[in-house]
């Protein structure tokens, strides 16, 4: 009888101890309640527990990541866009994370998305676009602020894609298009200004020694000869001086000349083909 008692007592024993000893992981920690009373947080590790009258709840250490839902947000000035964010956060004080409120990870879940509407809804699209960065900063230091009470430490808040309507994308796409044709026509402008600044210099310089004017005028002659197909006709004023009348009417003359003959030249050979097509149709 004594060694059935001594074995219940054994196995009571061993029991308590199972359901005594608990242990955890480094990144984690265990809330105690005794008797529904707060006695704090354990671990990590082994630690023992009272059954029956003792409770705990296991809170993770690590950083946790949220991939918020799709948020619909209307920007200041008034264009409705889509926008996808993550957030990371930890625990940092287990038993207010526990105590404090009913269930952290949704309250958080919760914050974040009315944070990030309420913020991204204060600027304008090209803000949004151009600033993400400071924006996802400036959410974050709101919601580390509202979740601090609850021990949760906000660490980043990214924004990581912004979704237009289509016709805000035509539109956008338009207005890059006019900002392009914009710069090109102001650097074409500041072209046709250097190069009419350039080109006084050299009417300056050229009328300060007319026989570099003279050397210039040969110097493009000598490049549209180059064309085996040109007649170039000199003026007569560049060859003798403007009082003689005979040889600028001579240089027409002979103007009028070659123009005849490469005239005649060039519709000799269409008659002749004419004539022997005629032939050819009357032979037939």
């Amino acid at each position: 009888m004594d060694q059935i008692v001594l074995i219940f007592g054994l196995v009571v024993v061993v029991i308590i101890l199972a359901h005594s000893i608990k242990i955890v992981n480094e990144y984690e920690r265990a809330v105690v309640f005794r008797l529904g009373r707060l006695l704090g947080a354990k671990g990590p590790g082994i630690f023992f527990i009272i059954p029956i009258v003792d409770k705990f709840i296991k809170v993770d250490l690590r950083t946790i990541v949220i991939d918020l839902e799709k948020q619909n947000v209307i920007t200041k000035d008034n264009v409705s866009v889509g926008v996808d964010a993550v957030v990371y956060y930890r625990i940092e004080n287990p038993e207010s994370a526990i105590v404090k409120v009913e269930n952290f990870h949704d309250a958080t879940v919760l914050r974040s998305e009315t944070t990030i509407r309420d913020i991204l809804g204060q600027v304008e699209l090209d803000e949004l676009l151009a600033q993400r960065d400071l924006l996802g900063k400036k959410v974050q230091e709101i919601l580390d602020e509202a979740t601090e009470q609850w021990g949760i430490k906000v660490s980043a808040v990214t924004i990581k894609d912004v979704s237009l309507p289509d016709t805000m994308k035509r539109a956008m796409a338009k207005q890059a298009e006019a900002e392009r044709e914009k710069r090109s026509r102001i650097i074409m402008a500041d072209g046709e200004l250097k190069a009419a600044e350039m080109m006084k210099r050299a009417a300056d310089q050229y009328a300060q020694s007319p026989m570099a004017m003279k050397l210039r005028e040969f110097q493009t002659l000598t490049e549209i000869a180059r064309e085996k197909n040109l007649i170039i006709i000199s003026p007569g004023s560049s060859i003798s001086p403007p009082s003689s009348t005979g040889a600028i009417d001579s240089t027409i003359g002979i103007s009028a000349g070659i123009a005849t003959k490469i005239a005649k030249d060039t519709l000799k050979p269409k008659e002749e083909d004419n004539i022997e097509k005629n032939k050819s149709n009357t032979a037939e």
